[in-house]
């Protein structure tokens, strides 16, 4: 391999928007500069969150960046939605300090994309070998890629990185026209039981979608409020601060979506979403007042109407969630790689990787045959 010079920046809003995005594209917004510049101007990563923002760069002969990783030195686990929570305590207790670690991922997102961001496709070696004596030259425990895209496992597989695998729900538009023509695919019980579900719902309430200018100031500040209540309730506290979510409707304008549920003209539920090249990207979702079925109706299958309305391929609704499969959510693989230098520790996490991998494969298996569709369609 040809030597090559890389470097660690103090940011993501440190490199020019457009040569950042030279190198990530359009398709996926969680990696392109908007989305990833939004999370630092906000303090949603910085300061004291536990995500220093150290992006990797190698520049090319025309001083522009041909390769960058959005990597971050975290000093916990929190926000990464592939659990190494064990792996820290092993290293702990055989006497080592697992944290800082190095993360490339998109910060509080468990989103399939890109992880290696290229301009020129050839240098994924290079930047993989650079996150490599990163975490090498700082001493530090591993180096983790989360929520890789298929397309890059293999770049990361060649290199001797230890592959994981997990299992999110998606749901896949096979060409329909409307909401009714995606029930018509499904076994008849499945679908009444939707219609139901929809019908409760939605009674007295006004569902709207909001993209771009539309979405005003006092429709964040709701939206916050749902947030908040959701974050203090999974995690403890808010991963996103308030300042977040403006600055990335000014960023990202018309590829947001935000879907609230008003009642008597007062928002009571909210689900935002990101649009990309050929996806929905369903991301948060909190409420003021329960009611039953709404959080299915807002991120699931409104978020199926707003997908086959715009002619996009798939809605990724998060992380985990078995009861999406319910509804037309089919179990699909997830992939990390990871790194860890240390020749004992590699070894054990490669065999614990290995009875993890069967019993995940097994489970999505099992899982995609309980799939609502007719048999034979779907």
């Amino acid at each position: 391999m040809t030597a090559v010079t890389a470097r660690l920046a103090e940011g993501v809003a440190s490199i020019a928007a457009a040569d950042w995005d030279a190198c990530a594209g359009a398709d996926n917004p969680f990696v392109g500069h908007a989305f990833l510049a939004a999370l630092e101007a906000s303090g949603s990563v910085g300061g004291r969150s536990g995500w220093r923002p150290l992006p990797l760069v190698i520049d090319g002969a025309d001083g522009r960046p041909v390769a960058v990783a959005p990597a971050y030195l975290k000093q916990h686990s929190q926000g990464e939605y592939v659990f190494d929570h064990g792996w820290a305590d092993a290293w702990a207790r055989a006497g080592g300090s697992y944290y800082p670690k190095l993360q490339v991922a998109a910060p509080f997102s468990p989103v399939p994309g890109p992880r290696l961001l290229l301009r020129d496709e050839g240098s994924a070696p290079a930047l993989i070998a650079a996150l490599e004596a990163v975490t090498d030259q700082h001493g530090l425990s591993s180096a983790h890629a989360t929520f890789v895209s298929p397309e890059q496992v293999p770049a990361f597989e060649a290199a001797g990185w230890l592959i994981r695998q997990g299992t999110q729900f998606h749901w896949r538009n096979d060409g329909y026209a409307s909401f009714d023509d995606f029930l018509g695919a499904l076994a008849s019980r499945k679908r009444k039981a939707i219609r139901k579900e929809r019908a409760g719902a939605v009674e007295g309430l006004t569902i709207r979608h909001l993209t771009g200018a539309a979405i005003e100031d006092r429709h964040w500040d709701a939206f916050w409020r749902f947030y908040q209540d959701t974050g203090s309730r999974k995690w403890g506290r808010p991963y996103l601060t308030r300042g977040f979510f403006p600055l990335l409707g000014q960023a990202l304008g018309e590829r947001v979506l935000l879907i609230l549920a008003e009642r008597d003209g007062v928002p009571i539920a909210g689900a935002l979403n990101l649009i990309g090249a050929d996806t929905l990207y369903g991301r948060y979702w909190g409420c003021s007042e329960d009611v039953p079925f709404l959080h299915f109706e807002l991120c699931y299958y409104q978020a199926i109407d707003a997908a086959i309305a715009r002619g996009l391929a798939t809605v990724e609704a998060g992380a985990q969630g078995e009861h999406k499969l319910a509804r037309g959510y089919l179990p699909t693989a997830t992939w990390s790689a990871h790194y860890l230098p240390d020749p004992g520790f590699r070894r054990a996490v490669a065999d614990f990787l290995a009875r993890e991998q069967a019993a995940v494969a097994h489970e999505r298996d099992y899982m995609a045959e309980l799939a609502p569709f007719r048999r034979g369609g779907g």
